[in-house]
């Protein structure tokens, strides 16, 4: 990098914080912190839902996938995501909209509590953002190694100046400086993507290769291949049902951008937008990386630096500083909006059950409770940062894959099939169940099992069989041991219906509890 490049990457920080000031204007109170109020627009709340699904990790760990194995890495990864929020728009998106408008929530685990008891609501929390504190531990690892190779700052500076500055502005403005900053950061990685797309292109030519002859070249050989290594048929419908949940709120974030759209129609219209960018641009992002053999021999044995070691090839300066803050936009996109959400579970979800003077806050002070907690949060996950490629956590792409994967299921099936009514006779056994046993499974199958095994367990059962335990013994357990008491299905029908086919209040009340307020409208 030289100081045109600096110019740009220093000039993109401060527009963020500047986005999170002008922000700070149209917050509040609680509700406008974590849903916007519920006056997002559905175009905005799309572009942000597929922003904070991104992360330096696809330019790092699925960049060494791409450069190892090829396509696999699309097909095994945006695909299914594309897809599964294709499917989550019509059977998520607007019951999730629905948590807000219809029961005055604002958290994505705010409801649980009356959809279950209060034991699930927390056991769900808990869980929850502790995962999230390691996942958003492993995106600010994947920035600061792109950092480092392009500046030769250390990891643990380069995850302070991130950190710092995504805390900034994320802090002042919550979840609409969140989706404004991703727009901001959405133009300038189209930018950057297609300014690298067309390099690529330029450098393969300049060698004599075309884009078809590029496939039959040695250094691609099996590259073109959907499913290879260890990344098969059995992985990707894992990996659907996964995404299936945690795209569409399982990991709450994105729970947050249906919430914010002012009716459950355009929650329903923002999912079918970020479905599309999905499907669509991720190829133009996964070429050059597809491309990389032929251009670049990585010096890590998983590929992670190939992405790097070509954009410092290819690109001139400026353009090169335009890539790089396209790194950071999007795990400033990602972390930012991790943060908002599990600080709405803990200033809505857990601070209330821990402490009597958080049941009687106010907007001043709920507002000033939500403001630390994303900054603890963001503290605490630049702290587990450090200790990725540690012998605990390894290394970013299977903190990524085999935990967060692994994990979701067991966390997000009691929460995403709950708002479902062929599900409503599953109550809190069937959830407090699925979701131990679902732990229990990952850490059998990762660890005991695996150390009695050759070459350990393959990978993709070790993120399928969690998955698979919590949902059997979900659904099974719901018809072995209904438990839809009136009231839970009163949640339930909320949930799933309209009064009027307008949206409800957005502020939340949380000194009245959901099931009250149900009585009252019935």
């Amino acid at each position: 990098m030289n100081s045109l490049d600096w110019a740009v990457l220093i000039g993109y920080f401060g527009v963020m914080v500047a986005i999170g000031v002008w922000s700070h204007k149209r917050v509040d109170n609680v509700s406008d912190f974590f849903t916007a109020g519920g006056k997002m627009p559905w175009w905005l709340s799309g572009i942000s839902h597929h922003m904070s699904g991104y992360s330096a990790v696809m330019f790092t760990g699925y960049a060494g996938i791409a450069y190892t194995y090829g396509v696999t890495s699309f097909v095994t990864w945006s695909f299914p995501i594309a897809l599964g929020i294709a499917i989550g728009s019509k059977l998520f998106a607007p019951r999730i909209n629905r948590l807000r408008s219809r029961l005055h929530v604002a958290s994505p685990l705010e409801y649980l509590k009356n959809r279950y008891d209060l034991k699930t609501q927390q056991a769900l929390a808990w869980s929850g953002m502790l995962l999230k504190i390691v996942d958003v531990g492993a995106k600010w690892a994947a920035i600061a190694t792109l950092l480092s190779v392009f500046t030769g700052v250390s990891l643990n500076q380069g995850i302070l100046i991130t950190g710092t500055i995504t805390a900034v502005y994320c802090t002042i403005g919550g979840l609409w400086a969140d989706a404004l900053t991703e727009l901001g950061q959405f133009v300038i990685q189209l930018l950057a993507g297609v300014a690298m797309f067309i390099a690529v292109i330029m450098e393969l030519n300049d060698k004599g290769i075309g884009f078809l002859d590029a496939w039959d070249r040695p250094e691609l050989q099996g590259h073109g291949e959907p499913l290879v290594g260890p990344y098969g048929t059995v992985f990707l419908l894992a990996f659907l049902f996964i995404k299936l949940f945690e795209y569409n709120g399982g990991m709450l974030n994105q729970a947050q951008r249906y919430m914010a759209t002012a009716t459950p129609r355009e929650a329903e219209r923002s999912a079918r937008l970020s479905a599309v960018l999905w499907l669509v641009w991720p190829v133009v992002l996964f070429f050059p990386m597809w491309m990389s053999p032929l251009l670049v021999e990585s010096q890590k044995p998983d590929g992670s630096d190939s992405y790097g070691l070509m954009t410092e090839q290819l690109l001139p300066h400026g353009l090169l500083g335009l890539v790089i803050v396209g790194f950071f936009s999007h795990t400033m996109a990602m972390c930012s909006s991790d943060a908002n959400a599990i600080a709405a579970v803990f200033t809505r979800d857990v601070a209330p059950v821990l402490s009597k003077q958080a049941r009687a806050w106010g907007e001043r002070s709920g507002l000033i409770a939500a403001r630390v907690t994303t900054v603890v949060f963001l503290g605490l996950s630049m702290a587990v940062a450090t200790q990725v490629n540690s012998p605990t956590f390894k290394d970013i792409i299977t903190v990524v894959i085999k935990w967060v994967a692994g994990l979701m299921g067991p966390i997000a099936i009691p929460m995403m099939l709950g708002l479902l009514r062929p599900f409503r006779r599953s109550g809190p056994t069937a959830a407090l169940t699925s979701w131990s046993m679902g732990l229990l499974a990952f850490w059998l199958v990762n660890y005991p099992i695996s150390w009695q095994i050759e070459g350990g367990v393959p990978l993709q059962y070790q993120v399928s069989i969690p998955l698979a335990v919590s949902l059997v013994l979900y659904i099974v357990i719901g018809f072995i041991k209904p438990e839809d008491t009136p009231e839970r299905l009163a949640v339930v029908e909320r949930i799933n219906t309209d009064d009027d086919g307008t949206a409800a209040a957005a502020v939340p009340a949380p000194a009245e509890p959901v099931e009250d307020t149900v009585r009252v409208k019935e």
